[in-house]
């Protein structure tokens, strides 16, 4: 049951002259990452160490696909361990942050653009929780999951997402989690380093378009080339940068980070907004 201090915490906009939280768009790849130092580790913690302190994190991941749209509403949100053939270490990473019912029905009530409905059965699945490990290593912050209804087109989600802008000012951390560039059937395990052609022309096509302010074609990737359609063939993981998109205001900055293709089809392009 949501209390009315709950209520009041994600009710209260910033005070004036505050900023509004920033926002990431994380390349996640591999679970892995969320228990080796690597690079891309790296890198999130150290634009964790740049982040305010927020009042929750919404997190919207390509692993949470569903038919219709959810946000997760328990007090305690569950490890979810979506992924096989890993080693048993990573099985047994929990990341225990805390959920907030509060703040799920506040996004209910700020989307005008969906029916948001409450979930209480999912959880936190590997895109979130093996950044957010990084991010903030002692789960002291709220988490909640938005999930990507799979029936839906791009521009439904970039126009559902620009509702979300409004929790940036009441302390929400909002962090896409995905790829940019993700084709699991071509990945290229003999050259981890080494980016095919298509994958390097989408994953920079992407840039430009995102440093210039182009979201219509953002949006609209599939007119991007062939390379689109080798980068994305499936658009979940694509969608979560969308949602970081659409949130964002006239002149924030834009700083990517882990720029780097892997594994020849897998972008780890990153972005923070401010």
């Amino acid at each position: 049951m949501k209390s009315l201090r709950d209520l009041d915490t994600f009710s209260r906009k910033l005070p004036s002259g505050e900023n509004i939280m920033p926002m990431l768009f994380i390349g996640h790849g591999s679970p892995m990452n969320a228990i080796e130092e690597n690079q891309f580790s790296r890198g999130w913690t150290e634009i964790g160490k740049t982040l305010p302190h927020p009042q929750a994190v919404l997190c919207i991941s390509a692993h949470w696909e569903t038919s219709g749209t959810f946000v997760t509403a328990m007090e305690q949100p569950r490890t979810i361990h979506d992924f096989y053939g890993f080693p048993e270490e990573l099985f047994e990473v929990h990341y225990p942050a805390p959920g907030s019912p509060a703040l799920a029905h506040q996004t209910e009530e700020i989307v005008r653009k969906a029916l948001i409905q409450l979930d209480e059965m999912w959880g936190l699945d590997h895109g979130c929780w093996s950044v957010l490990k990084h991010l903030y290593p002692s789960a002291d912050v709220p988490v909640l999951q938005l999930s990507l209804d799979h029936t839906k087109p791009a521009d439904w989600h970039f126009d559902l997402a620009s509702d979300l802008a409004a929790l940036r000012r009441r302390g929400v951390l909002i962090v896409g989690s995905g790829n940019m560039v993700h084709n699991l059937r071509l990945i290229d395990w003999q050259h981890p380093d080494k980016p095919y052609d298509w994958a390097e022309e989408m994953n920079t096509k992407i840039k430009t378009r995102i440093l210039e302010g182009n979201t219509d074609l953002l949006v609209r990737y599939e007119r991007l080339g062939e390379s689109a359609h080798l980068a994305i063939p499936t658009p979940e993981h694509y969608l979560p940068l969308l949602y970081i998109l659409a949130s964002r205001e006239p002149n924030e900055r834009i700083t990517i980070f882990n720029d780097k293709a892997i594994l020849g089809s897998i972008s780890m392009t990153s972005l923070h907004i401010s």
